[in-house]
């Protein structure tokens, strides 16, 4: 018959024993744990963080590249020529330019996707409107009906006027048309004013304008 010796340290499970496990199995508050230090704050209740409401904006800019000289748009035309490599429609305009089998319905398509137009005018433009003939006149302004169609109907991704502002300061276009077209582009449209001479309006509506400068 084996007796149970008494081991040191432990208690039996009645009497003081059982009163002392019961208080240190317990529940002890965690300010009693944990006692503040003087010059501490209590950490209080974080609030909610407010809800965050996504305000729609417009994904497409205008942009203006611009230069004293006739010579802005051939940085503008490579950066067309990849916006249609990438899969992108893209219409560039040309309004003073002319040359061989030109106009509305002779214009050239490269990768695709990108529209060349020029009017149907044997020659470059640098005169007045007043001073060319009719049919010079309503060339460009055929080659700019045409532009503000698809302009204000979104059927390009992106869109260059090569000399719109010159063309306006020659008389061809009326800048209170251009203006009011250009203020009802659609979101996601790109626009890319090139040309040596741009309004004040013009350049106040611009998001981003790239001055060219020759060498000093």
């Amino acid at each position: 018959m084996t007796a149970s010796l008494p081991v040191p340290g432990l208690t039996s499970a009645s009497g003081a024993g059982s009163s002392g496990a019961t208080q240190a199995g317990a529940a002890v508050p965690w300010t009693q744990r944990h006692p503040q230090r003087p010059g501490h704050r209590p950490l209080g209740v974080a609030a909610p963080a407010p809800l965050l409401r996504l305000v729609a904006q417009q994904e497409g800019l205008l942009q203006i590249h611009t230069a004293p000289f006739r010579g802005s748009f051939g940085a503008v035309l490579s950066q067309a020529l990849r916006t249609a490599g990438l899969g992108s429609r893209v219409l560039v305009s040309q309004f003073l330019k002319g040359g061989v089998d030109q106009g509305l319905d002779s214009s050239l398509w490269l990768c695709g996707r990108l529209q060349w137009l020029r009017p149907g005018v044997p020659a470059c433009l640098s005169e007045l409107a007043a001073d060319q003939d009719l049919d010079a006149v309503e060339a460009v302004r055929q080659v700019w009906a045409f532009s503000r169609e698809q302009l204000l109907s979104g059927a390009v991704d992106l869109m260059v006027l090569d000399e719109l502002g010159l063309a306006v300061d020659l008389g061809y276009i009326e800048k209170a048309e251009v203006l009011a077209v250009l203020e009802r582009r659609p979101a996601h449209l790109d626009v890319i004013l090139t040309g040596p001479a741009m309004a004040t309006e013009l350049m106040a509506m611009a998001d981003q304008v790239t001055q060219l400068r020759r060498g000093l």
